[in-house]
């Protein structure tokens, strides 16, 4: 990155040039990784060749442990092998998504048609409740196995489940229940899931069902959930809504990037003026507020003043803040987001340093040390989306590029000098 600075008494002024090196060479770090190690890892090692679906976790030598398998664990790998292939993967990308869908079908859904929290390794219930979480996944899931194969029965199986939750967890007030039966509080990240999934459907099919979804749930989190004073988005809330401060004010900075993903993605489905302004406050809030600059990391819970709560760092805020500075990047052309997303980039890489390559660890430590604990599967979908957001930010770079080797992300940043009068 270069950076030509001029100054006068009063203001000093820079411009700030990306080349297509800076994104070409973490880009390829993130691709070769993914391409060379942990794709083939998690299918020779990570997925049950004998009972089906994939283990819940890996130690740090590769071995499987029995831990129960929670419902959002197969729809999460169908997505990452869906978008296997598109990341250099050469192996059975496809395969491996009817692996993972077909254990998912088998022991999660219930006669009632909607799919239980958590089953046992060889497939016997061991969490039978209904929540509206695991429904969403299994949204995305079947958009999954539906863009992998464009086989009829996942978008069959997609429109089934979307008619039981208007059905059962449809509510009056506008969102959804939490579960069934429904409880209390009611929560954003569910609802943000599911317009993940509605999203999802949105770029394969034309029924809608998926654009009617994915609008009221933006148009709540526009109105009820984020807030007009701080301008964050609560975490939970009263059955009518307002946010319980108690909980709501303790906010997961990771949500703020995961929100804004979303809202920036939507934008192109909506003139909605409300969306781009929206998302691009809630990233500089959670930058503000959210990110520990002295480990440089996404931090999991803080208050909605900047106090930290835990200051601990899992690996998924690390890929939220590359996905939404990444889509920032690609919105506004500000080379800020992009310096950003190199800095998650070079972050989230830390995570991957583990005995066995293609493997990685969960949670940094406040002293900067990695807890030692076995690998989440659930992971690899974090780690994925962020590997595509930054693909399609390469993609945009290389189309933008011009004699010099410069990218369209060039901002001419003003700031008042320290000698202004």
């Amino acid at each position: 990155m270069r950076r030509v600075e001029s100054a006068t008494p009063v203001q000093r002024s820079a411009v700030v040039m990306l080349t297509a090196n800076d994104l070409l060479s973490p880009h390829h770090s993130l691709r070769s990784w993914l391409r060379t190690y942990a794709y083939e890892l998690w299918w020779t090692h990570g997925a049950d060749p004998v009972r089906g679906g994939f283990y819940e976790r890996l130690h740090l030598d590769a071995t499987p442990t029995d831990d129960p398998r929670r419902a959002r664990l197969h729809p999460r790998q169908a997505f990452a092998y869906a978008h296997a292939t598109e990341l250099g993967w050469a192996g059975p990308a496809r395969h491996a998504v009817e692996h993972a869908m077909h254990f998912f079908m088998s022991h999660y859904r219930r006669e009632d048609g909607f799919y239980r929290a958590k089953v046992t390794p060889d497939g016997a219930t061991a969490d039978d409740e209904v929540e509206l979480y695991d429904q969403a996944f299994a949204l995305l899931g079947f958009a999954a196995a539906y863009s992998s194969s464009s086989e009829e029965r996942w978008r069959t199986a997609a429109y089934t489940l979307h008619s039981g939750l208007e059905k059962q967890f449809q509510r009056a007030a506008g969102g959804f229940d939490e579960s069934i039966p429904a409880r209390l509080p009611l929560a954003s990240n569910s609802h943000m899931h599911l317009l993940e999934a509605a999203l999802a459907w949105l770029a394969l099919d034309t029924d809608p069902r998926w654009l009617s979804l994915a609008t009221q749930i933006v148009e709540l989190a526009l109105t009820r959930w984020i807030s007009p004073s701080t301008g964050l988005i609560s975490e939970y809330f009263d059955v009518a809504w307002r946010p319980l401060h108690a909980q709501g004010w303790s906010i997961e900075p990771g949500h703020q990037f995961e929100w804004a993903t979303l809202l920036l993605r939507f934008a192109s489905h909506s003139r909605d003026t409300r969306l781009t302004p929206a998302a691009l406050r809630l990233i500089e809030l959670g930058e503000a507020r959210g990110v520990d600059r002295q480990r440089r990391v996404v931090m999991n819970r803080c208050f909605a003043d900047g106090r930290h709560e835990d200051p601990e760092a899992r690996l998924w805020p690390q890929t939220e803040r590359i996905k939404a500075s990444c889509m920032a990047a690609e919105a506004t052309g500000a080379s800020k987001h992009v310096s950003r997303a190199l800095e998650a980039i070079q972050t989230l890489m830390r995570y991957f340093e583990t005995p066995v390559r293609g493997l990685w660890r969960d949670r940094l430590s406040v002293a900067g040390t990695f807890i030692v604990e076995p690998a989440p599967a659930s992971s690899f979908y974090h780690i994925v989306g962020a590997a595509l957001a930054l693909e399609r930010l390469v993609r945009v770079a290389i189309a933008g590029s011009v004699a010099g080797g410069r990218t369209r992300f060039e901002l001419e940043e003003r700031s008042t000098s320290a000698e202004q009068t």
